[in-house]
């Protein structure tokens, strides 16, 4: 019990924030991820505990699952005509961790637990771009515990469910260039909030309808993330002669206290899996997603307040996002040439949730198509090993009607690189 708690500490210490669809992340397995996460439907290795819990009921004994994704993403922005200047993001990796061990108790009941980054953002930008205004930095991290239980009712039903537990990091740096026209120099304002511990549940069933074919449906909720931190600007302050007084008077810019709420959108994802033979597996997935809870991003201050003559007293300053609900379409497939070895591919579409209105540098998405391979194996009799990559593909997102008055057109890509090992006993 020492040494498995010290991997658990050991993988958080490692964990980071990463990029998906709106700020969703989907790789939290190898394996799952080299079938482009058509995973629901089948569900037979540790990684269950993420992609359906009831799934763990197929595994024996103590199963132990261990990796990480690197993610290293590319965006560029590029003004409209006549200007056409285009602005590359700033390069990052980002690697989300995932952790998950499993136990069987008898012939019907199994218990598990996963850690991952379920959601993550991060996106940065040189200070003095075109839209620092609305963006230079953005970066959000959270991290995840989920214990489950799951009981085999019959011999094709299972059932599970269990708590999730989370907690956050947020950071949202920009500047205020409109003080040039109005008072004062730029100055930028950094952000820095942590959440207290968010609480929702995860759900699954799995349904063996015969040998070749199984269903799966797996239910998350939603979790609210509540964000609180300090806000920082630099410089501090703007100091000017008053034009009728003749004395010098100092301006505050935003300082001190802040809060800020953040809704996570529930998933509902139904699977199936189908095994022809003994070493040919395909899968299918269709996962919808209500992003429709994150309508806006609220960060009040508690001690500042630009309306006020003394700037005192709290102010909310509140960006529409107005995400709308999406999905995604997954197929998958597995097939092992050999004993021990695996070949495995798929392929993606996911449906970006942001209206052309409110899409900005902060999240330049758009819909994607992910392109999936990847290959596992075993090492020895119990250390077994799976490899994985991905191509992310963006559609080009040309903005012309911006709610924020910074239209232009965005490309994106990315590639993902997943590895885990896994240890049975």
């Amino acid at each position: 019990m020492k040494k498995l708690f010290t991997l658990i500490i050991i993988c958080g210490l490692f964990a980071n924030s990463a990029y998906g669809s709106g700020f969703q992340l989907n790789e939290h397995g190898a394996r799952a991820m080299a079938m482009a996460g058509a995973f629901t439907g089948l569900a037979n290795d540790p990684s269950a505990i993420y992609f359906n819990p009831a799934g763990i009921t197929q595994l024996k004994g103590t199963q132990f699952l261990a990796g990480a994704t690197l993610i290293l993403p590319l965006s560029s922005y590029t003004a409209p005509a006549p200007l056409g200047t285009q602005t590359d993001m700033s390069s990052q990796v980002f690697n989300p961790i995932n952790f998950y061990v499993t136990q069987q108790i008898g012939n019907k009941l199994a218990v598990g637990l996963g850690i991952n980054n379920q959601y993550g953002l991060g996106t940065k930008w040189d200070q003095n771009w075109d839209g620092r205004s609305l963006a230079v930095e953005t970066a959000v991290e959270t991290f995840f515990f989920t214990p489950v239980v799951a009981y085999k009712l019959f011999e094709n039903l299972s059932v599970s469910a269990g708590p999730a537990i989370a907690v956050g990091t947020v950071k949202i740096s920009k500047k205020n260039v409109n003080a040039v026209n109005k008072l004062g120099p730029e100055f930028l304002t950094v952000m820095d909030g942590t959440s207290d511990v968010a609480f929702g549940f995860t759900a699954g069933i799995l349904f063996k309808a015969s040998d070749k074919l199984q269903f799966g449906l797996s239910y998350r909720s939603e979790m609210t993330f509540n964000f609180s931190g300090t806000a920082v600007s630099t410089p501090a302050s703007f100091t000017f002669v008053h034009p009728v007084y003749k004395v010098p008077v100092t301006v505050p810019w935003p300082n001190g206290n802040i809060t800020a709420p953040l809704t996570t959108p529930q998933n509902l994802t139904f699977g199936l899996a189908y095994l022809p033979s003994d070493n040919f597996t395909t899968t299918f997935d269709f996962q919808y997603v209500g992003w429709s809870s994150y309508n806006k991003l609220a960060v009040t201050f508690e001690n500042y307040n630009p309306t006020s003559p003394t700037f005192t007293g709290s102010y909310t300053s509140s960006v529409d996002r107005n995400y709308e609900n999406s999905f995604m379409v997954r197929w998958g497939f597995e097939y092992k040439p050999t004993d021990g070895f695996a070949l495995r591919g798929g392929l993606f579409y996911d449906k970006n949730p942001i209206p052309d209105q409110y899409v900005d540098p902060t999240l330049p998405d758009a819909d994607r198509l992910g392109f999936n391979v990847g290959f596992g194996g075993k090492l020895t009799e119990h250390l077994g090993i799976d490899v994985a990559y991905m191509f992310l593909s963006f559609a080009e997102r040309t903005i012309g009607n911006s709610k924020f008055g910074f239209n232009g057109t965005y490309n994106n890509s990315a590639h993902l690189f997943g590895l885990d090992f896994s240890y049975s006993l």
